[in-house]
Protein backbone atom coordinates (compact mmCIF):
# COMPACT_ATOMS: atom_id res chain seq x y z
CA UNK A 1 0.00 0.00 0.00
CA UNK A 2 1.36 3.05 -0.98
CA UNK A 3 1.97 5.69 1.49
CA UNK A 4 1.28 9.42 1.04
CA UNK A 5 3.41 11.83 0.08
CA UNK A 6 4.79 14.08 3.25
CA UNK A 7 3.98 17.61 3.24
CA UNK A 8 6.96 20.16 2.74
CA UNK A 9 6.53 21.47 5.95
CA UNK A 10 5.77 19.54 9.07
CA UNK A 11 3.64 21.50 11.17
CA UNK A 12 4.53 18.64 14.33
CA UNK A 13 8.33 19.21 13.95
CA UNK A 14 7.50 23.27 13.56
CA UNK A 15 5.34 23.58 16.90
CA UNK A 16 8.17 21.04 18.53
CA UNK A 17 10.66 23.82 17.66
CA UNK A 18 8.52 26.35 19.11
CA UNK A 19 7.41 25.15 22.00
CA UNK A 20 10.33 22.50 22.90
CA UNK A 21 9.67 19.22 21.47
CA UNK A 22 7.02 17.56 19.13
CA UNK A 23 3.44 18.68 19.56
CA UNK A 24 2.60 15.77 21.71
CA UNK A 25 5.52 15.75 23.90
CA UNK A 26 4.92 15.17 27.95
CA UNK A 27 7.91 16.77 27.99
CA UNK A 28 7.32 20.10 26.74
CA UNK A 29 7.64 23.49 29.19
CA UNK A 30 4.04 24.53 30.32
CA UNK A 31 5.16 28.14 31.33
CA UNK A 32 7.39 29.36 28.39
CA UNK A 33 3.91 27.89 26.41
CA UNK A 34 2.09 29.84 28.10
CA UNK A 35 4.60 32.95 27.71
CA UNK A 36 4.54 32.37 24.00
CA UNK A 37 1.02 32.41 23.89
CA UNK A 38 0.57 35.91 25.71
CA UNK A 39 3.46 37.25 23.00
CA UNK A 40 1.36 36.24 20.01
CA UNK A 41 -1.93 37.80 22.06
CA UNK A 42 -0.40 41.10 22.43
CA UNK A 43 1.09 40.78 19.22
CA UNK A 44 -2.69 40.72 17.36
CA UNK A 45 -3.62 42.88 19.71
CA UNK A 46 -1.08 45.30 18.67
CA UNK A 47 -1.63 44.58 15.10
CA UNK A 48 -5.21 44.98 15.91
CA UNK A 49 -5.22 48.39 17.39
CA UNK A 50 -2.42 49.84 14.75
CA UNK A 51 -4.86 49.57 11.89
CA UNK A 52 -6.97 51.65 13.75
CA UNK A 53 -4.85 54.92 12.60
CA UNK A 54 -6.26 56.79 9.24
CA UNK A 55 -5.28 59.63 7.58
CA UNK A 56 -8.01 62.20 6.49
CA UNK A 57 -6.73 65.03 3.72
CA UNK A 58 -7.21 68.04 3.13
CA UNK A 59 -11.17 68.40 1.64
CA UNK A 60 -11.95 64.90 2.77
CA UNK A 61 -14.34 64.03 6.50
CA UNK A 62 -14.64 60.69 7.90
CA UNK A 63 -17.64 59.45 9.24
CA UNK A 64 -17.07 57.17 12.60
CA UNK A 65 -19.20 54.42 13.36
CA UNK A 66 -19.22 52.88 16.67
CA UNK A 67 -21.25 49.17 16.70
CA UNK A 68 -22.04 50.21 13.46
CA UNK A 69 -24.09 53.39 14.81
CA UNK A 70 -22.83 57.02 13.50
CA UNK A 71 -20.80 58.63 16.36
CA UNK A 72 -18.73 61.57 14.89
CA UNK A 73 -17.36 63.46 12.56
CA UNK A 74 -13.57 63.29 12.20
CA UNK A 75 -11.80 66.19 10.00
CA UNK A 76 -8.28 66.50 8.50
CA UNK A 77 -5.13 64.84 10.25
CA UNK A 78 -4.11 61.67 11.70
CA UNK A 79 -6.67 60.09 13.93
CA UNK A 80 -7.67 56.56 15.42
CA UNK A 81 -10.90 55.10 15.82
CA UNK A 82 -11.46 51.57 17.08
CA UNK A 83 -11.09 48.85 14.11
CA UNK A 84 -13.38 46.07 12.70
CA UNK A 85 -15.45 44.90 13.87
CA UNK A 86 -16.17 47.05 16.80
CA UNK A 87 -15.69 50.38 14.90
CA UNK A 88 -15.52 51.69 11.33
CA UNK A 89 -14.58 54.91 9.21
CA UNK A 90 -15.54 56.25 5.99
CA UNK A 91 -13.76 58.67 4.42
CA UNK A 92 -15.12 61.22 1.85
CA UNK A 93 -13.98 63.97 -0.38
CA UNK A 94 -16.59 66.64 0.98
CA UNK A 95 -15.31 69.43 -1.28
CA UNK A 96 -15.14 67.66 -4.58
CA UNK A 97 -16.90 69.20 -7.41
CA UNK A 98 -19.54 66.22 -8.53
CA UNK A 99 -21.34 65.99 -11.51
CA UNK A 100 -24.27 64.63 -12.94
CA UNK A 101 -25.64 64.34 -16.52
CA UNK A 102 -29.60 64.78 -17.68
CA UNK A 103 -30.24 63.52 -21.47
CA UNK A 104 -26.63 63.10 -22.28
CA UNK A 105 -23.41 60.79 -21.32
CA UNK A 106 -20.22 62.58 -22.87
CA UNK A 107 -21.11 62.74 -26.61
CA UNK A 108 -24.07 60.18 -26.58
CA UNK A 109 -27.44 61.91 -26.04
CA UNK A 110 -30.27 60.20 -24.11
CA UNK A 111 -33.49 61.28 -25.66
CA UNK A 112 -35.46 59.79 -23.01
CA UNK A 113 -34.22 62.05 -19.77
CA UNK A 114 -34.02 65.42 -22.71
CA UNK A 115 -37.03 65.08 -24.58
CA UNK A 116 -40.47 66.98 -22.44
CA UNK A 117 -43.27 69.16 -22.94
CA UNK A 118 -43.47 72.96 -22.59
CA UNK A 119 -46.35 74.79 -21.40
CA UNK A 120 -47.51 75.59 -24.63
CA UNK A 121 -47.80 71.60 -25.20
CA UNK A 122 -44.54 71.94 -27.55
CA UNK A 123 -41.93 69.46 -27.18
CA UNK A 124 -38.48 70.62 -25.94
CA UNK A 125 -34.68 68.81 -26.06
CA UNK A 126 -33.01 70.19 -22.67
CA UNK A 127 -29.51 68.91 -21.94
CA UNK A 128 -28.86 69.44 -17.89
CA UNK A 129 -25.27 69.33 -15.89
CA UNK A 130 -26.04 69.31 -12.23
CA UNK A 131 -22.45 70.39 -10.28
CA UNK A 132 -22.54 69.66 -6.80
CA UNK A 133 -20.86 68.92 -3.66
CA UNK A 134 -21.26 66.88 0.22
CA UNK A 135 -23.07 69.72 2.91
CA UNK A 136 -23.49 66.27 5.42
CA UNK A 137 -21.55 63.36 5.50
CA UNK A 138 -23.96 62.07 7.71
CA UNK A 139 -26.97 62.22 6.09
CA UNK A 140 -24.82 62.04 2.89
CA UNK A 141 -23.71 58.37 4.28
CA UNK A 142 -27.08 57.10 6.66
CA UNK A 143 -30.33 59.31 5.84
CA UNK A 144 -30.70 58.11 2.16
CA UNK A 145 -29.47 55.02 0.41
CA UNK A 146 -27.61 56.06 -2.99
CA UNK A 147 -28.23 59.45 -2.76
CA UNK A 148 -25.95 61.22 -5.18
CA UNK A 149 -27.27 58.53 -7.62
CA UNK A 150 -30.61 57.43 -8.97
CA UNK A 151 -32.19 59.81 -5.84
CA UNK A 152 -30.40 63.17 -7.31
CA UNK A 153 -30.85 61.74 -11.14
CA UNK A 154 -34.79 61.52 -10.54
CA UNK A 155 -34.99 64.57 -8.49
CA UNK A 156 -32.99 67.02 -11.13
CA UNK A 157 -34.57 65.58 -14.12
CA UNK A 158 -38.10 66.10 -12.23
CA UNK A 159 -37.34 69.81 -11.17
CA UNK A 160 -36.36 70.52 -14.83
CA UNK A 161 -39.49 69.18 -16.38
CA UNK A 162 -41.42 70.85 -13.70
CA UNK A 163 -39.91 74.14 -14.47
CA UNK A 164 -39.82 74.07 -18.41
CA UNK A 165 -43.80 72.63 -18.13
CA UNK A 166 -44.34 76.65 -16.51
CA UNK A 167 -42.90 78.35 -20.09
CA UNK A 168 -44.00 78.27 -23.20
CA UNK A 169 -41.06 76.93 -25.88
CA UNK A 170 -40.15 80.24 -27.75
CA UNK A 171 -39.09 81.49 -23.64
CA UNK A 172 -37.02 78.52 -23.00
CA UNK A 173 -35.01 78.74 -26.08
CA UNK A 174 -34.44 82.21 -26.23
CA UNK A 175 -34.95 84.73 -22.98
CA UNK A 176 -35.93 82.49 -20.31
CA UNK A 177 -32.54 80.06 -19.65
CA UNK A 178 -31.10 81.76 -17.10
CA UNK A 179 -35.02 81.78 -15.37
CA UNK A 180 -34.67 78.23 -16.14
CA UNK A 181 -31.58 77.40 -14.37
CA UNK A 182 -31.83 79.44 -11.57
CA UNK A 183 -35.82 77.85 -10.68
CA UNK A 184 -34.67 74.76 -11.58
CA UNK A 185 -31.40 74.97 -9.15
CA UNK A 186 -33.66 76.32 -6.54
CA UNK A 187 -36.19 73.53 -6.82
CA UNK A 188 -33.78 70.79 -6.75
CA UNK A 189 -32.23 71.88 -3.62
CA UNK A 190 -35.52 71.92 -2.38
CA UNK A 191 -36.09 68.34 -2.83
CA UNK A 192 -32.29 67.52 -1.92
CA UNK A 193 -32.80 68.86 1.77
CA UNK A 194 -36.82 67.47 1.74
CA UNK A 195 -34.93 64.21 0.82
CA UNK A 196 -31.87 64.72 3.87
CA UNK A 197 -29.41 63.38 1.42
CA UNK A 198 -26.42 65.77 2.66
CA UNK A 199 -26.53 67.44 -0.91
CA UNK A 200 -26.01 70.73 -1.97
CA UNK A 201 -26.19 72.19 -5.52
CA UNK A 202 -23.38 73.98 -6.53
CA UNK A 203 -24.55 74.76 -10.17
CA UNK A 204 -27.24 74.16 -12.48
CA UNK A 205 -26.21 74.45 -16.44
CA UNK A 206 -28.25 74.21 -19.34
CA UNK A 207 -25.81 72.40 -22.27
CA UNK A 208 -28.52 72.03 -25.23
CA UNK A 209 -31.69 73.36 -25.67
CA UNK A 210 -33.26 72.62 -28.48
CA UNK A 211 -36.41 71.15 -30.37
CA UNK A 212 -36.68 68.04 -31.94
CA UNK A 213 -34.98 67.51 -35.13
CA UNK A 214 -38.18 67.24 -36.97
CA UNK A 215 -38.65 70.53 -36.70
CA UNK A 216 -35.51 72.34 -36.11
CA UNK A 217 -35.67 73.64 -39.19
CA UNK A 218 -38.59 75.95 -38.90
CA UNK A 219 -37.44 76.84 -35.36
CA UNK A 220 -34.42 77.94 -36.96
CA UNK A 221 -36.57 80.21 -39.41
CA UNK A 222 -38.38 82.00 -35.97
CA UNK A 223 -34.54 82.28 -33.98
CA UNK A 224 -33.74 84.33 -37.60
CA UNK A 225 -36.61 86.07 -37.78
CA UNK A 226 -36.58 87.34 -33.92
CA UNK A 227 -32.65 88.23 -34.29
CA UNK A 228 -33.55 90.71 -37.64
CA UNK A 229 -36.39 91.98 -35.12
CA UNK A 230 -33.81 93.16 -32.45
CA UNK A 231 -31.31 93.70 -34.71
CA UNK A 232 -34.06 96.42 -36.36
CA UNK A 233 -34.72 97.75 -32.88
CA UNK A 234 -31.32 98.18 -32.14
CA UNK A 235 -30.65 100.71 -35.24
CA UNK A 236 -33.85 102.67 -34.29
CA UNK A 237 -32.82 102.76 -30.71
CA UNK A 238 -29.50 103.88 -31.89
CA UNK A 239 -30.67 106.37 -34.65
CA UNK A 240 -33.47 107.95 -32.28
CA UNK A 241 -30.57 108.38 -29.44
CA UNK A 242 -28.55 110.55 -31.58
CA UNK A 243 -31.34 112.37 -32.94
CA UNK A 244 -32.96 112.94 -29.80
CA UNK A 245 -30.49 114.88 -28.48
CA UNK A 246 -29.69 117.19 -31.84
CA UNK A 247 -33.76 118.09 -31.68
CA UNK A 248 -33.87 118.97 -27.68
CA UNK A 249 -30.70 120.97 -27.88
CA UNK A 250 -31.80 122.68 -31.09
CA UNK A 251 -35.63 123.97 -29.23
CA UNK A 252 -33.40 124.73 -26.27
CA UNK A 253 -31.87 127.08 -28.79
CA UNK A 254 -35.26 128.24 -30.12
CA UNK A 255 -36.77 128.52 -26.65
CA UNK A 256 -33.83 130.36 -25.63
CA UNK A 257 -33.51 133.06 -28.39
CA UNK A 258 -37.48 133.33 -27.91
CA UNK A 259 -37.00 134.52 -24.36
CA UNK A 260 -33.79 137.07 -25.15
CA UNK A 261 -36.31 138.30 -28.03
CA UNK A 262 -39.26 138.80 -25.54
CA UNK A 263 -36.92 140.28 -23.31
CA UNK A 264 -35.90 142.51 -25.45
CA UNK A 265 -38.89 143.74 -26.55
CA UNK A 266 -40.33 143.91 -22.94
CA UNK A 267 -37.34 146.21 -22.50
CA UNK A 268 -38.06 148.03 -25.66
CA UNK A 269 -41.57 148.80 -24.61
CA UNK A 270 -40.42 149.54 -21.24
CA UNK A 271 -38.14 152.00 -22.10
CA UNK A 272 -40.88 153.91 -25.00
CA UNK A 273 -43.12 153.83 -21.93
CA UNK A 274 -40.72 155.55 -19.44
CA UNK A 275 -39.68 157.84 -22.23
CA UNK A 276 -43.14 158.70 -22.23
CA UNK A 277 -44.18 159.76 -19.37
CA UNK A 278 -40.97 161.77 -18.62
CA UNK A 279 -42.18 163.28 -22.12
CA UNK A 280 -45.60 163.55 -20.44
CA UNK A 281 -44.11 165.44 -16.98
CA UNK A 282 -42.04 167.84 -18.98
CA UNK A 283 -45.09 168.42 -21.09
CA UNK A 284 -47.71 169.47 -17.97
CA UNK A 285 -44.96 171.92 -17.04
CA UNK A 286 -44.78 173.62 -20.14
CA UNK A 287 -47.27 172.44 -22.93
CA UNK A 288 -46.64 175.05 -25.58
CA UNK A 289 -42.99 174.59 -25.40
CA UNK A 290 -43.05 170.86 -25.39
CA UNK A 291 -45.25 170.62 -28.36
CA UNK A 292 -43.15 173.15 -30.41
CA UNK A 293 -40.12 170.53 -29.15
CA UNK A 294 -42.03 167.56 -30.62
CA UNK A 295 -43.56 169.49 -32.92
CA UNK A 296 -39.92 170.54 -34.83
CA UNK A 297 -38.47 166.66 -33.80
CA UNK A 298 -41.51 165.22 -35.90
CA UNK A 299 -40.99 167.31 -39.14
CA UNK A 300 -37.17 166.90 -38.52
CA UNK A 301 -37.71 163.06 -38.42
CA UNK A 302 -40.38 163.00 -41.54
CA UNK A 303 -37.98 165.82 -44.13
CA UNK A 304 -34.69 164.20 -43.89
CA UNK A 305 -33.79 164.41 -47.67
CA UNK A 306 -35.81 167.44 -48.67
CA UNK A 307 -33.14 170.58 -49.96
CA UNK A 308 -35.36 173.51 -48.53
CA UNK A 309 -35.23 176.24 -46.37
CA UNK A 310 -38.45 176.71 -44.21
CA UNK A 311 -39.25 180.06 -42.71
CA UNK A 312 -41.43 180.50 -39.92
CA UNK A 313 -42.92 183.77 -39.91
CA UNK A 314 -44.41 184.05 -36.19
CA UNK A 315 -41.05 182.72 -34.28
CA UNK A 316 -38.72 184.27 -36.85
CA UNK A 317 -36.70 181.05 -36.80
CA UNK A 318 -35.32 179.02 -40.01
CA UNK A 319 -34.75 175.25 -40.70
CA UNK A 320 -32.25 174.44 -42.41
CA UNK A 321 -31.91 171.38 -44.29
CA UNK A 322 -28.88 170.88 -46.10
CA UNK A 323 -28.28 167.70 -48.55
CA UNK A 324 -24.72 168.58 -48.35
CA UNK A 325 -23.99 168.08 -44.12
CA UNK A 326 -26.49 165.54 -41.82
CA UNK A 327 -26.03 168.29 -39.29
CA UNK A 328 -29.47 170.49 -38.51
CA UNK A 329 -29.96 173.69 -37.08
CA UNK A 330 -32.60 176.68 -35.72
CA UNK A 331 -31.20 180.06 -36.72
CA UNK A 332 -32.80 183.19 -35.84
CA UNK A 333 -33.35 186.33 -37.83
CA UNK A 334 -34.75 189.86 -37.38
CA UNK A 335 -36.91 189.99 -40.61
CA UNK A 336 -39.52 187.42 -41.37
CA UNK A 337 -37.86 186.07 -44.67
CA UNK A 338 -39.99 184.23 -47.59
CA UNK A 339 -40.19 181.29 -48.09
CA UNK A 340 -37.96 180.16 -51.27
CA UNK A 341 -36.60 177.29 -52.71
CA UNK A 342 -33.27 176.66 -54.12
CA UNK A 343 -31.80 174.15 -56.33
CA UNK A 344 -28.82 172.88 -55.38
CA UNK A 345 -25.16 172.40 -57.52
CA UNK A 346 -25.73 170.14 -60.26
CA UNK A 347 -29.47 169.25 -59.22
CA UNK A 348 -32.17 168.57 -61.64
Amino acid sequence: MNRPPEPEIDLNKLLGSIFGGKKGNKKSNPGRLLFIEIIIVLIAVALWGASGFYQVQPGQQAALQWLGKFDSIQGTGLHWWYPAPIGKRTVVSVEEIRRLEIGFRDDTEVPSESLMITGDENIVDAQLLVQYDIASIEKFLFKTADPNGLVLKSAAESSLRQIVGQRNIDDVLTTEKEAVQADTKVMLQGLMDKYETGIRIREVKLQTVRPPNQVQDAFDDVVRAREDKEKIINLAQAYEADVLPKARGTATKLIREAEAYKQQLINIATGKADKFLSVLTEYKKAPDVTRTRLYLEAVEGFLPGINKILVNDNTNLVLVNNSDSTSKQLIPFSTPPKETSEETSGGE
